[in-house]
């Protein structure tokens, strides 16, 4: 069995043609942005795949540097290979960094926009994500991502507990559970959404082909003998003759903040000026 890396390496060939759900989440999460006033000089899409989320970023931010950031590098020579020609000879190209969101090789305080669709919900802990996050990230800056719920393919789930099947697929954290992170990792005025999107499939077969060629067929859905998957695909439960296959999009975002207290603890405070008139 590949480790999550890998599978993600081995399907930056085939992830464009199965993103269906990452490209309607990423133009929901553009459409939220563009609520925001926000005009960040340096900027990330932190897990992006083949670089749809940092291509949006640099056509609503053409004067900020994009940094494109995934641990799987097959999925950044994608993102090289699809930058134009007349962006690489001006230097305006992403500028693409291998690395794992847990430990970024960036300075603190060095973006003001990081942009993460889909990423995040695969860590075992998101707490050391964003604490990195939050310590590269610039007084004012702002994380804005997007992660599955814990409602994601409940249908499989219910059909696997009616079997009396132990599900053995990913688990996600609770919105408020995220937002509660966020607080304690030092992010401030969190905002967090909720919806529900559906995917419908014609067999079992064409859902798990769009989940291998992604590379999440494994980690989402984990590991049972086939007669087990047979019993589960077959019941589960046709609408209108299609398998609907439900997930649960968790939107957020949230400021980092000026620090309230330095690092010994002695409290920050901050005085304003005003002029008497």
């Amino acid at each position: 069995m590949m480790s999550t890396r890998e599978s993600f390496a081995a399907a930056a060939a085939s992830y464009d043609n199965a993103a269906v759900l990452a490209r309607e989440v990423g133009q929901r999460m553009a459409t939220r942005l563009a609520c925001v006033r926000l005009a960040p000089w340096r900027m990330a899409d932190v897990g992006c795949a083949t670089g749809d989320g940092v291509r949006e970023l640099m056509r609503r931010y053409p004067e900020a540097l994009p940094l494109a950031v995934d641990y799987a590098l097959p999925m950044l020579n994608a993102v090289r290979a699809s930058a134009g020609w007349w962006d690489r000879l001006r230097g305006r190209a992403p500028r693409c960094v291998n690395a794992d969101v847990r430990a970024l090789p960036l300075a603190e305080n060095s973006l003001d926009l990081v942009w993460s669709n889909l990423m995040l919900h695969w860590l075992p802990d998101l707490r050391p994500a964003f604490a990195e996050l939050h310590r590269v990230l610039a007084e004012g800056g702002l994380l804005h991502f997007s992660l599955l719920g814990p409602d994601t393919l409940k249908e499989l789930r219910e059909c696997a507990g009616q079997l009396g099947l132990s599900w053995s697929g990913k688990t996600f954290v609770d919105m408020h559970d995220v937002g509660d992170l966020l607080m304690s990792s030092g992010f401030g005025d969190p905002v967090m959404e909720m919806e529900m999107l559906t995917l419908t499939y014609r067999s079992p077969r064409a859902f798990l082909a769009d989940l291998r060629h992604l590379g999440v067929r494994d980690g989402l859905l984990g590991q049972l003998g086939w007669r087990d998957w047979r019993r589960l695909f077959a019941a589960w439960p046709r609408v209108e003759g299609a398998l609907p296959a439900r997930f649960e999009i968790v939107y957020g975002h949230a400021w980092k903040l000026a620090p309230r207290q330095l690092p010994d603890g002695r409290a920050v405070v901050h005085f304003h000026r005003h002029e008497a008139r």
